[in-house]
């Protein structure tokens, strides 16, 4: 038998999370963020399971492009960071890979290159993030510039990223619309403004084209219960089993630095999953697992390949049994909060280490 951790992808929840993505769209067009590895699940298996239903795909940069290439992807790639240099804008005109433009630089990269056929283009405004973007003041100019250009193939989308969209109570969204609705008067193109948070939960920020990404894998963006997000289904449900259970008297302690120390004559079960396989070294005692689907608390401190759960609560518990640490009946949000981090932060630094087994019900 194989060791027992592994990642399971639901890829019928994959599509169901799509499908409402598409919903939302409400006319527009939804294009599915693959990025990072489709955010830990596997960037093949998803866009071939996602690649009869969309349009086009959205990575960070050409090597998650090739990747999909390789793979026989057809659908054309945005490639949301642009590209670096001639070559790649090259490749992009070979590859069908549309690129984002967020400076002036790379405008004017793509401007006096000689790519073999027209590229196409999003342009992207700053309305407030302050990473990537053009001044809402010179993009008019901007995209009547690449609109002439023959290097630039018709069609360009008009862009932005909301900074503060996960919280549905912080104004700055709305002002971020503005921003852009005011930068972008007299540009007849399509736009894309909502990522995940904006499209479940700013009707007004769903365009022509908008960007799911960790909502397809199952992640609702918002902090509290929310009726679109609600509606999502666990993709990544990461699993292993009991390998031994022992019994730890009053007063001794569990695992490294001695974090926890037994109250009680206890029962402690140690899983083999640890932070090589993907399951954070700094959650903290307490932090729910599920045995058999019943929750049990973490005891003792994360090691690399194992965990220690304390089960004297669960007198049937045995080797064997199935745990879960995230996934379906424990939100993944929920174990990303004990951990001090987000529920995004969890799933992309998933390593390979870690066996996906891919399902499709």
């Amino acid at each position: 038998m194989s060791r027992p951790a592994l990642a399971e992808v639901d890829l019928s929840a994959l599509r169901h999370n799509y499908d409402l993505a598409c919903r939302l769209s409400a006319g527009g067009k939804a294009l599915p963020i693959v990025k990072a590895n489709a955010y830990g699940h596997g960037a093949t298996a998803v866009a071939q399971a996602l690649e009869p239903l969309t349009p086009a795909f959205g990575v960070a940069c050409i090597e998650e492009a090739l990747e999909l290439r390789d793979s026989g992807i057809s659908k054309p790639i945005l490639l949301l960071e642009g590209a670096f240099s001639s070559d790649e804008i090259a490749l992009a005109a070979d590859q069908d890979f549309w690129l984002m433009v967020g400076s002036q630089h790379q405008a004017a990269a793509i401007l006096d290159s000689a790519p073999a056929r027209p590229i196409r283009v999003w342009l992207k405004i700053d309305t407030g993030m302050h990473r990537l973007g053009v001044d809402p003041q010179i993009a008019k100019a901007l995209y009547q510039t690449l609109m002439q250009s023959p290097r630039v193939a018709e069609g360009i989308v008009i862009a932005t990223h909301f900074a503060c969209a996960d919280e549905l109570d912080n104004p700055f969204t709305a002002e971020q619309i503005r921003r852009f609705d005011e930068g972008t008067q007299g540009i007849d193109a399509p736009r894309s403004l909502a990522n995940s948070a904006g499209l479940l939960g700013w009707p007004q920020a769903r365009g022509e084209w908008n960007r799911p990404g960790f909502m397809l894998y199952g992640g609702s963006p918002f902090a509290s219960s929310h009726p679109e997000g609600d509606r999502l289904l666990p993709v990544m449900t990461l699993k292993s089993a009991i390998i031994s259970i022992g019994q730890v008297p009053v007063g001794e302690s569990v695992g490294y630095s001695s974090i926890w120390t037994a109250q009680r004559p206890s029962r402690i079960a140690t899983v083999a999953i640890g932070y090589g396989d993907g399951y954070p070294r700094n959650t903290p005692n307490g932090t729910p697992v599920l045995i058999n689907g019943k929750r049990a608390p973490l005891a003792g401190r994360v090691s690399m390949d194992m965990i220690t759960v304390d089960v004297t609560d669960l007198p049937d518990a045995a080797i064997g049994d199935e745990v879960t640490l995230w996934g379906r009946g424990l939100p993944l949000n929920e174990v990303a909060t004990h951990a001090g981090t987000i529920g995004y932060e969890l799933i992309t630094r998933m390593p390979l280490r870690t066996p996906r087994k891919y399902l499709d019900q």
